[in-house]
């Protein structure tokens, strides 16, 4: 049985963990992407808690939200991932716009666009509008990646090589939460380091923006690249919401329509600071 046959009847999945009870943030918009359910580097339980936290009028997945390439190779899916999928469905349920933009990882979606499932809308890209005027194409960003357009066999190269990383990073993490130290991504510390990953980071944010500035649009947001990004080029405003394996980022929009990236482990360390001293 195929990866896309598995997971297609969404509608049954139900939660096995309780949802969180404590007060939401209310947003305009949300957009995360590069979630890869199906991988065991997904931090799907810190995306439950941002799920649980927050609440908004419209949603982006922006792509990667289900990673095919893994689910291809060997199955993999604890109920967590069960429970990321139905608590998505239930906001578009419960009113909540969901547009969901496949990227390359869950390529094999796209072939539903324009369809709507469960409320959830299927779109190859889409335009928003902001609450201050400005237009922002919304795409996953994997067409502005020659690796994976030109050499897609080196793509899965690097993308096996990015597993092993990911590996040890999953067992880095159990070590430092037996520790009670906050999470920490190696895999996102040594991009940083690696001056052609700089390199190459900086370079698919200015062609972004530079198709933005084509299509006559103020600004993008994208995911693909698992860096959370905010930068001005030129007028054309580049947004990146990052991912749920490495940063565990989202963008939001607040009601003015102001765009922020939010950095979850910085949330989560700061409201288990702040507890001590509203419990005393």
């Amino acid at each position: 049985m195929n990866a896309i046959t598995r997971i297609a009847d969404f509608q049954d999945l139900r939660p096995t963990i309780p949802e969180a009870k404590r007060k939401r943030k209310r947003y305009r918009t949300i957009w995360i992407s590069d979630v890869h359910l199906g991988t065991r580097g997904c931090n799907a339980q810190m995306l439950i808690d941002f799920l649980d936290s927050t609440d908004s009028e419209t949603m982006y997945l922006v792509g990667d939200i289900i990673d095919g390439w893994k689910l291809r190779r060997s199955w993999y899916w604890p109920s967590a991932h069960n429970d990321i999928v139905w608590r998505v469905m239930k906001r578009a349920k419960r009113g909540t716009r969901v547009v969901y933009i496949p990227g390359n990882h869950d390529e094999m979606f796209r072939q539903f666009s324009g369809l709507t499932f469960g409320g959830i809308e299927i779109r190859r890209h889409a335009i928003h509008d902001t609450a201050d005027g400005r237009r922002l194409m919304v795409t996953h960003g994997d067409e502005y990646d020659a690796v994976v357009m030109c050499h897609r066999w080196l793509a899965f190269l690097g993308d096996a090589a990015y597993s092993g990383l990911m590996r040890l990073n999953i067992v880095i993490n159990a070590v430092r939460q037996r520790l009670d130290l906050p999470y920490w991504s190696l895999s996102k510390h040594a991009k940083h380091k690696v001056k052609n990953a700089v390199e190459f980071i900086s370079r698919f944010e200015e062609a972004v923006a530079h198709d933005a500035r084509d299509r006559g649009v103020d600004g993008v947001v994208c995911g693909h690249i698992h860096t959370a990004e905010i930068r001005d080029f030129g007028g054309i405003v580049y947004y990146n919401d990052g991912d749920w394996v490495e940063g565990c980022t989202a963008l939001v929009e607040h009601f003015d329509g102001r765009l922020e990236v939010l950095h979850w482990a910085d949330e989560i360390a700061a409201r288990r600071e702040a507890a001590p001293a509203m419990a005393a």
